[in-house]
């Protein structure tokens, strides 16, 4: 299938590792020359590299802290100069998890600030810095990875950050439509990223073996029995950002499997 991203251009920041290197590399599959965005230099460039080879088109690294409006604006400016142009964006930087967990006596205030500056305004930082060069192309994408624990009442901040992240989709959603721009949330669950391997391997387990205590502990349980994968998160990823959904935006869609049985509408 056509998706219509042949030299189109995309910025994704959180880009260098995980759901955001995932999209990245189906994006770049596709045809689309990518910019991705990250605080580490080290592995910024080392997963510059490998998509490149991975996909043949041009990849350009970025060094940027979100929480910082100056280096923001410069690093959307720098992707647009460097890539002639910008279509899409990809919101994708958090501090996985969250940082503020457990219950509310023992969570700090700057450890809930500290995630909403990262995840929700980071987003609302570049999505601001970036919609005047979505508007010069007259077509444009913006993707918001948010998180399941939106929906659930376990994590704090982790859980607020990421419902301000569904408001914001839907009113940027609203302002920019009439420009030819779509914006939509992506809601993934419990994911098998290169996170989940260092993980099992910290505990001394194979990832098979991690994954099922996973499961076998309730937290990662869902419809499908199994870890949904990251690629699968940038298969929904790559359609969102096609020519063929162009008539979705302002929504959130849900990749986890299935956790949970409440019921949403």
């Amino acid at each position: 299938m056509d998706m219509g991203l042949t030299n189109k251009t995309a910025l994704i920041v959180g880009g260098s590792r995980g759901l955001g290197r995932a999209i990245a590399l189906e994006l770049g599959r596709e045809g689309v020359d990518l910019a991705i965005a990250a605080r580490d230099q080290a592995t910024l460039r080392r997963a510059a590299d490998e998509l490149r080879g991975q996909t043949g088109r041009k990849v350009v690294p970025l060094q940027a802290d979100v929480t910082s409006k100056e280096q923001v604006d410069a690093m959307v400016a720098q992707a647009a100069e460097s890539l002639g142009g910008l279509h899409i964006l990809v919101n994708s930087a958090a501090t996985p998890g969250g940082s503020s967990n457990g219950p509310i006596d023992g969570i700090s205030d700057a450890a809930v600030l500290s995630d909403f500056d990262i995840k929700y305004m980071g987003a609302l930082r570049t999505s601001r810095a970036a919609a005047p060069y979505l508007r010069r192309m007259g077509w444009g994408r913006i993707i918001n990875l948010s998180g399941h624990n939106a929906r659930n009442a376990v994590n704090i901040s982790a859980g607020a950050r990421n419902v301000a992240l569904v408001h914001l989709t839907r009113t940027l959603a609203a302002q920019l439509g009439k420009d030819g721009i779509t914006v939509n949330c992506i809601h993934p669950g419990p994911t098998r990223t290169e996170r989940s391997t260092l993980r099992a391997q910290q505990e001394g387990l194979t990832l098979e073996e991690y994954e099922r205590r996973g499961f076998q502990s309730n937290l990662w349980s869902n419809f499908i029995g199994r870890v949904v994968d990251a690629s699968e998160i940038a298969y929904l990823a790559l359609f969102l950002c096609s020519d063929k959904a162009g008539a979705i935006t302002g929504e959130v869609i849900e990749a986890s499997g299935g956790v949970g049985v409440a019921v949403h509408y």
